[in-house]
Formats: C-alpha cells, structure tokens, sequence
C-alpha cells in the first residue's frame, strides 16, 4: 500500500497545474463544455487533457478516474 502511494503521489506530481485543474472538475462530473467555459479553452481541449491525464494516471475509463481521486484525496467521496 505505501508503495501505491508513493506511486501515485509521483504521478500526480508529474500533472501540469492545469492537468491537475482538469483531473478535479472532470471527477466533480462536469461535462467536457462545462470544464471548456472555466478554463477558458475548448471542449476539445478538455477531451485531449483528459485522455493524456488517464494515461498518466494508468486508468482506462472514468469510474477509475473518479475512484484514483477519492482514494488520493483529491476529492471527498
């Protein structure tokens, strides 16, 4: 369990600030155009971010996403 851990906080410090922006408003479940009119940038941009945070985080689908967050604290469940 430490060793996830570590793992993990690894990862997510290797996140961009607004990786990291995207990763808690996607896991809040805010749809893509949601996320797209707070930050600023396109949906598209949004779908990108996402597909390169699950990569990084070595999840395959949202529900892992979600999970990954509650565990590491980056949201409350």
């Amino acid at each position: 369990m430490a060793k996830e851990k570590e793992r993990a906080a690894a990862v997510l410090e290797g996140l961009s600030p607004r990786e990291r922006e995207v990763l808690v408003l996607v896991v809040e479940g805010r749809t893509s155009k949601e996320i797209a009119r707070i930050v600023g940038v396109r949906p598209s941009t949004i779908d990108t971010y996402r597909s390169r945070i699950m990569a990084k985080l070595a999840v395959e689908d949202l529900p892992s996403l979600v999970r990954f967050a509650v565990r590491h604290g980056l949201i409350k469940p």
